[in-house]
């Protein structure tokens, strides 16, 4: 089992210094990742809660925190690929994947908020479809010398995209229906839970990505399965990934046997943690004592 730790990136406590203390530490901790997420709006109004209400862009981030750690991978979960076009993003990540030294993890979202597709100027209809045009195109442009597509969605007039990245960037897909889960097993590198995903039930979902490789014959046993670990220090209560250290612990020993291979420990999603009203500094003595705490065994 891996284990990774998210960096400040939604709240009060995400500022640039509070992510490079998080980022380095979790880099001498023996971490095997760090990392981020994407938000592009909080609608005025929508219920989802203070986590959304301001975060920081995750490509800058995971950037600015390549040049000041040295071994620790740098992860985004997810990237909501419409948003955005391939040629942009294979750009992107190609250049980040450099700079970082080879060390970046690329997890994609399909998006579920309309605002911000209203406000990106697509449409949410044909997603999945739009996803699997993307990922295919975004692989080529890291690949390929010439590049020339025309497709449903996308198009790129025959060109070279250079600098291509020396090893590609792994790609996991998010997504919880059952046609996302099958769409990770045949095109993806892995898949990636939400903050929100039942992880008592977790074990179903990663045998669904595994069938769906193995009828696309590939290597399911290849694939990486990655949980976002919405961890709460809580001694006095109960749940997943909530309550005393020792049975956090235990919990991720759990999530290892229903075929989890990650789990990176996310703050952001505590409400007491990734919230513009708390208390930064309370947010990162938390934040820095979880570190610690929560480490990796025979670092």
């Amino acid at each position: 089992m891996r284990i990774g730790f998210s960096v400040p990136v939604s709240g009060s406590w995400a500022t640039p210094e509070n992510m490079r203390r998080i980022a380095r530490r979790a880099d001498e901790l023996g971490y095997h990742g760090v990392w981020t997420f994407q938000r592009l709006l909080y609608p005025v109004g929508n219920p989802m809660g203070p986590v959304y209400r301001s975060v920081h862009d995750p490509v800058v981030a995971l950037a600015y925190l390549a040049g000041v750690t040295e071994r620790v991978r740098l992860g985004v979960a997810v990237l909501n690929l419409p948003f955005v076009s391939p040629v942009l993003m294979a750009k992107q990540l190609a250049s980040l994947q450099e700079v970082s030294g080879g060390r970046l993890d690329v997890g994609l979202g399909l998006g579920w908020l309309p605002e911000e597709f209203a406000a990106s100027g697509v449409p949410m209809e044909r997603r999945g479809r739009r996803g699997e045009e993307y990922v295919g195109l975004l692989r080529r442009l890291w690949t390929e010398d010439v590049v020339e597509h025309k497709g449903e969605f996308y198009e790129v007039p025959r060109s070279h995209q250079d600098p291509k990245p020396a090893t590609p960037p792994p790609v996991m897909l998010g997504g919880t229906a059952r046609v996302a889960l099958e769409r990770a097993g045949r095109i993806a590198d892995g898949w990636i839970s939400s903050s929100r995903a039942d992880l008592d039930t977790i074990d179903q979902q990663i045998a669904i990505v595994k069938e769906a490789a193995r009828r696309a014959g590939r290597d399911p046993g290849a694939l990486r399965f990655v949980v976002r670990g919405v961890t709460r220090v809580r001694p006095s209560e109960e749940g997943p990934l909530t309550g005393s250290y020792d049975k956090i612990r235990r919990d991720v020993e759990a999530l290892e046997a229903k075929g989890v291979t990650e789990v990176f420990h996310d703050l952001n999603f505590d409400p007491e943690i990734g919230n513009p009203e708390a208390d930064p500094r309370d947010s990162m003595r938390r934040a820095e004592e979880a570190l610690e705490a929560l480490a990796p065994a025979g670092r």
